[in-house]
């Protein structure tokens, strides 16, 4: 990364007026992530082909960003933080074509308070829970079928206030409001979520809710999820993107042996109805997952991951079974190679695999996913 030392006022005229020159600073960062992707049962006009292809954002998304600090005295600092998201083998934006689509925020960070924060920010749930689960360790590949329930963070939120509490003695807390800006309708596509977090040594664990409330109007319903959260719809939860609100609850912990991290964790997605929906009855996903992960060498990480989806409501019950392997290997403190694959069944009436949230749908009841990728930070 590197560091801009940003002055506003010149040494001449801070001697003349006598007024204190605050420390600013401005880091640019970012990273690419790309492989090459092989698919054993691909969904290609209603037939199952293999496939190999280059696919990035496997282990983290591709972006660059800037954020900053100014130092206001007193303790206190005014934040700020930019992040883009692209993809390297095609150079398009990723997050629907923004600019600045991963993060834009700006806010005020206490010593003593905490941290206030006003912009397009990721939810409490992803900040203190997702941290705990095997997707922080290796990504997509690990993590939920159609990413159902967030824990891949695929869904950012527009238009949020959040406030992030200091640690006391292991413990932590967000919450976070965004307004829907509906006139006569303070409620619609809203959202709210608050999550804390404990540790104590080697052990940790979080437990966090977000609440989505789609738009009030017809119109808006007839294009599907408008909300102040992205959400996050593909294969499996695609048919429930007129749902009126979206809530899941999620609780993960993890405990460190040595060179030993293992975790689990549980969540509850629920996409309710109402008389604008597609559908009638409330839609439930139930995960639970678990992972261990070993650190061969110092820049050697081995994981294994299973992860258990069930789906029950609207329609027939369906279950999706999730293995998951990886390796990483880091040839630098910057760069780092990897090999992740998972194998995932599904069970039920119309059941169809699908690995993850790659969104690479099968038209049988398996599917096979392995990426070789490389990973640089900068």
């Amino acid at each position: 990364m590197k560091r801009i030392a940003l002055s506003t006022l010149s040494l001449a005229l801070l001697g003349a007026t006598g007024v204190a020159h605050a420390q600013s600073s401005v880091t640019l960062y970012g990273l690419i992530d790309d492989s090459i992707q092989y698919i054993n049962n691909n969904n290609v006009s209603g037939k199952n082909k293999s496939s190999v292809a280059m696919a990035a954002g496997n282990l983290q998304g591709s972006r660059w960003g800037m954020k900053g600090t100014e130092d206001l005295g007193g303790g206190l600092k005014a934040i700020f933080q930019l992040e883009n998201g692209f993809d390297p083998n095609s150079g398009k934006l990723n997050q629907g074509g923004r600019e600045f689509g991963r993060q834009a925020f700006v806010g005020l960070q206490s010593d003593q308070f905490g941290t206030v924060t006003i912009g397009r920010q990721y939810d409490p749930v992803v900040d203190l829970v997702q941290a705990l689960t095997a997707d922080n360790y290796f990504g997509s590949t690990f993590t939920t079928p159609s990413d159902v329930d967030n824990n891949d963070n695929s869904s950012r939120t527009n238009n949020a206030v959040k406030y992030t509490s200091n640690t006391y003695a292991g413990f932590q807390f967000e919450a976070m409001y965004a307004f829907g800006g509906v006139a006569g309708s303070s409620g619609a596509g809203q959202t709210w979520s608050g999550a804390a977090t404990y540790a104590n040594g080697p052990f940790s664990i979080a437990a966090g809710y977000i609440r989505m409330d789609n738009s009030n109007t017809a119109a808006a319903r007839a294009t599907g999820w408008n909300a102040t959260s992205d959400g996050t719809f593909n294969s499996i939860n695609a048919p429930y993107a007129s749902a009126k609100s979206i809530g899941i609850a999620s609780v993960a912990g993890q405990y460190v042996i040595g060179p030993v991290t293992a975790g689990i964790r549980y969540s509850n997605a629920q996409y309710k109805p109402d008389a604008l929906s597609t559908f009638s009855s409330t839609e439930r996903y139930n995960v639970g997952a678990g992972f261990v992960n070993y650190q061969l060498t110092p820049a050697a990480l081995l994981g294994l991951g299973y992860t258990f989806t069930h789906a029950s409501g609207n329609g027939p019950s369906a279950s999706y079974n999730q293995i998951s392997l990886g390796g990483d290997y880091n040839l630098s403190k910057r760069t780092d190679l990897y090999l992740v694959g998972a194998y995932q069944r599904a069970s039920g009436t119309g059941a169809t695999a699908t690995v993850a949230d790659y969104d690479a749908e099968s038209a049988s009841n398996s599917q096979v996913i392995v990426s070789l990728g490389i990973r640089h930070k900068f």
